[in-house]
């Protein structure tokens, strides 16, 4: 299993981004996690999975959806925030 925690910068707001990540989730199957819209325009996403299926889901975030422009898809590191949501297994959703 991995995990990544990735933040997407660009165009990524009011044009269904979240609601895509979600889709492609579901499609891929087996990535639980979240999306969220941060203050500053961007995307967030942390999730979970096989490390291939992980793989193709960041494929999918570089694209984005139809009206996205992605400019980057970057990898936060580190200690993580107590405040993020937890991750629920078996579950990818809006958070």
């Amino acid at each position: 299993m991995k995990e990544v925690y990735i933040k997407i910068k660009g165009r990524v707001q009011g044009i269904g981004f979240r609601w895509f990540a979600v889709h492609e989730a579901k499609r891929i199957g087996g990535i639980s996690g979240w999306v969220r819209n941060e203050a500053d325009g961007s995307v967030e996403i942390l999730m979970r999975g096989e490390e291939e299926k992980i793989e193709e889901m960041l494929i999918s975030c570089h694209k984005g959806p139809a009206l996205s422009r992605v400019d980057s898809v970057d990898f936060v590191v580190g200690r993580r925030s107590c405040f993020l949501p937890p991750i629920e297994d078996g579950v990818f959703k809006r958070a």
